[in-house]
């Protein structure tokens, strides 16, 4: 046998999983799902055999302390309300802590995660204690515990190096998100808001209250969706097209001062964007410069103004149209090395035969764009529909409309998501909405990529 080759077997030994090693392992194997790192303390691995054992004495004590009472508080989310009690025998009031229903659902969610990681140190145990068994039933020398530490600098680094990042995402990034896809099925509202009130699960009933028709949250909903699409779409398509084209002028043969031109409209991207959206906010308002000058050019009535963001179709308008003037110069940025990078031997042909700029444009320009940039298409997609700064920035959400659940006529749903939380408190619709949106965002982006020649033809553009 090669030095260079594993011993026989050895590619098995790697690729035993939990359900594997459980079904093929002795009794020993078998009792460390039990007793973790029975297995390893048994054959002399007693560093390791320890700390598979501390990990699974210290969830036993967290449970019985903490963990049980923990999962049994998910169930209830609390039963004793804050407040204050009539002591009769002191003739006085006294102050009663309650129960702080947040808090239970948090726990409760901590304690999941830690009882799926204990699980995950289950497979660790006995797959390590099949190993040990393995190993000496082919006359294998066990590593050591410093051959351990020596392997996490050399084959196993990627585990020491992925570590932290993964707790970091459970921690910070999985268990939110799962506390809050929680919420969603609970009242928590501004009438029921810890620690001085409890709230309660409710099922689907909120997000029935979300989709159903002739609901007042309906009649919110599903028009803002519709003006989130919509926007979505012009926003997107209108920086994307007019982008590329912008991209295409600059950089045609006989345009000159390129430099200057692209100095010229990344000048605007160097500028924070709120500063901008800020500027154009006042510059468009009811007395800004824009409707002064048109009073005293005499377009309108001296005491009249355009209702840039206090009518609801030229709010959307001007929305757009600002959007493109902040948008358009990053999508030149992107599209000008591509750009570059297609065959000058594809458009000479198609001169040759005679097409002009326009057939050149659509037959070989943009199908060649969007092969290249369309994973980059969906996320700007998938960005303006998220898109907070520009909505919130110009118009708040308005105009304001009676007809609506605390929103406007131009809230997105991430904008009036943020008034449903930040500012009525209620955060069970806002967890509904972030879960719809969610759910839109998922399906939209993998039909959508699934059927563009990035995804069916990877290698090459044809």
């Amino acid at each position: 046998m090669s030095k260079n080759k594993a011993p026989q077997g050895e590619l098995s030994l790697k690729d035993a999983g939990f359900v594997s090693s459980f079904k093929n392992g002795n009794a020993v194997t078998k009792a460390s799902a039990l007793v973790f790192g029975l297995g390893n303390l048994l054959h002399g691995q007693i560093i390791r055999g320890l700390l598979l054992l501390a990990l699974e004495a210290a969830y036993i004590v967290y449970m019985i302390s903490f963990g049980l009472n923990s999962l049994g508080g998910m169930i209830t989310l609390g039963t004793q309300e804050q407040g204050q009690v009539w002591n009769e025998s002191l003739q006085i009031f006294e102050y009663v802590k309650g129960d702080n229903s947040m808090l239970f659902l948090l726990y409760a969610v901590i304690t999941i995660f830690l009882t799926l990681a204990i699980l995950l140190m289950m497979t660790v145990s006995v797959r390590s204690a099949y190993a040990t068994e393995w190993r000496l039933a082919h006359g294998h020398a066990l590593p050591t515990f410093g051959d351990d530490l020596r392997s996490l600098r050399q084959q196993n680094l990627h585990v020491l190096l992925l570590v932290g990042p993964c707790i970091g995402i459970i921690v910070f990034t999985i268990v939110p998100l799962v506390f809050t896809i929680l919420i969603a099925f609970t009242n928590y509202d501004s009438q029921h808001q810890p620690p001085g009130n409890l709230f309660t699960w409710v099922g689907l009933q909120n997000f029935k209250n979300m989709l159903a028709q002739g609901s007042a949250l309906s009649t919110t909903f599903w028009p803002v969706l519709q003006w989130t699409l919509i926007w979505a779409v012009f926003a997107t398509v209108s920086n994307y097209i007019l982008g590329m084209i912008l991209a295409i002028v600059i950089n045609r043969k006989g345009t000159r001062f390129k430099s200057f031109w692209r100095f010229m409209f990344i000048l605007s991207v160097a500028i924070p964007q709120f500063v901008s959206l800020l500027s154009m906010r006042t510059i468009f308002n009811a007395n800004g410069p824009v409707n002064i000058l048109l009073r005293d050019l005499g377009l309108i009535g001296a005491t009249d103004s355009i209702p840039f963001f206090t009518n609801a179709l030229y709010a959307k308008i001007t929305i757009i149209c600002i959007n493109i003037w902040i948008g358009v110069p990053f999508t030149m940025l992107t599209t000008t090395g591509i750009l570059q990078n297609i065959p000058e031997d594809l458009y000479e042909a198609a001169r040759v035969d005679g097409a002009n700029p326009i057939v050149i444009f659509f037959k070989i320009t943009l199908p060649y764009m969007l092969f290249v940039t369309t994973p980059n298409l969906i996320t700007s997609f998938v960005g303006n529909i998220n898109n907070f700064n520009v909505i919130y920035l110009l118009s708040g959400g308005g105009p304001d409309s009676l007809e609506y659940y605390y929103a406007g006529k131009t809230d997105l749903l991430v904008t009036w998501l943020y008034k449903l939380t930040i500012t009525q408190k209620d955060y069970n619709l806002g967890a509904v909405i972030g879960i719809l949106v969610f759910v839109i965002l998922a399906t939209l982006s993998l039909l959508t990529y699934r059927h563009t020649g990035s995804y069916k033809n990877e290698e090459a553009f044809q």
